[in-house]
């Protein structure tokens, strides 16, 4: 299989989330730059400081940058770092789900609104009430209703709650208690904050299980993404320190969630993170990798894949490299 379209070779863009609207393709990534902080395990070299929205006509054609849409001076809590972000669509409105840390350095997830796909978002002068972490994914079931999935280990900051609520230091579980996991919550009608407390999202083995936290090639770590295919969710995510993107499946938006399998294997770069949209017809997987800049981990470029699935509905896997 190919080894995938890179979308826009001219800046450095992570973390693809892609969307159809309007018949077209929109694509919200967060936005690497040479910072010159030094690299390190919570991500502070990840310095990221706008977000620009692109779009396509079509899988194949130009990519268009619509150009700086959001950036860390607009938003009134705004501390450093916006990291990944989602948008989502309602009645005309084009919501923006961003995580970014606020003044004492607390990833927390904000909203910004916009009545075009491509912006300008104007953003909400607080972070979602009972937010943290990073990597929201905003999801439309059929029934109308939508969910923000969101988590990240490490420099995400999710190993400091337990119940939603800040811990005493920072704690991950033994490697045989049960994993950390992402979180979910539906939202108001408003689409501007939650409308319950965060659930975990439970990711199960074959037996029933829950995974463990030493389970490192299947357990959660960061990068929520949540579809449907022939009725079955599909909740998608990174491995985080063992480079995979892997999937599990549930019978709806809350979960419990079977493992099924790896997406992507390791690409160059440490992170791995991802969408996965239906355009015309097939499937396509939108990544990103370092090899553009050399295998920099904080310099990224987005592509693009086709995904397919097998007659099971099982994904196949994807090789990254």
């Amino acid at each position: 299989m190919s080894k995938g379209r890179y979308l826009f070779p001219n800046d450095y863009m992570a973390d693809p989330s892609a969307h159809v609207f309007n018949g077209k393709i929109y694509i919200y990534p967060s936005h690497d730059w040479e910072s010159g902080v030094p690299e390190n395990d919570n991500g502070d070299h990840f310095n990221m400081k706008d977000y620009h929205v692109f779009s396509m006509e079509d899988i194949e054609s130009e990519v268009v940058d619509h150009g700086k849409v959001l950036g860390v001076e607009d938003i009134a809590w705004s501390g450093r770092q916006l990291w990944d972000s989602d948008v989502a669509q309602k009645d005309g409105k084009y919501y923006m789900y961003f995580s970014m840390k606020d003044k004492t350095d607390i990833f927390r997830l904000g909203v910004a609104v916009s009545d075009k796909p491509e912006g300008p978002f104007i953003p909400q002068e607080n972070p979602i009430k009972g937010s943290y972490s990073i990597d929201p994914c905003a999801f439309q079931d059929d029934d109308g209703s939508y969910y923000l999935y969101f988590g990240g280990i490490w420099g995400g900051q999710l190993q400091y709650y337990r119940n939603n609520k800040l811990i005493d230091g920072s704690v991950l579980p033994h490697f045989d208690e049960d994993s950390l996991t992402a979180k979910v919550a539906r939202l108001t009608d408003n689409m501007l904050e939650f409308a319950e407390e965060p659930k975990n999202v439970l990711i199960l083995d074959e037996e029933g299980n829950p995974l463990k936290q030493g389970d490192t090639e299947r357990r959660f770590f960061e990068a929520s993404w949540m579809h449907k295919y022939n009725g079955k969710y599909y909740f998608s995510y990174s491995t985080g320190d063992t480079h995979l993107l892997c999937y599990a499946i549930g019978d709806n938006p809350y979960g419990p969630f079977t493992y099924q399998g790896v997406i992507l294997t390791p690409v160059v770069g440490w992170t791995t993170h991802h969408s996965i949209l239906q355009f015309k017809d097939k499937w396509y997987l939108f990544h990103h990798d370092s090899v553009p800049s050399g295998g920099k981990t904080w310099l990224r470029s987005m592509k693009v894949i086709e995904l397919q699935y097998d007659n099971e509905g099982k994904i196949i896997t994807i090789e990254g490299q």
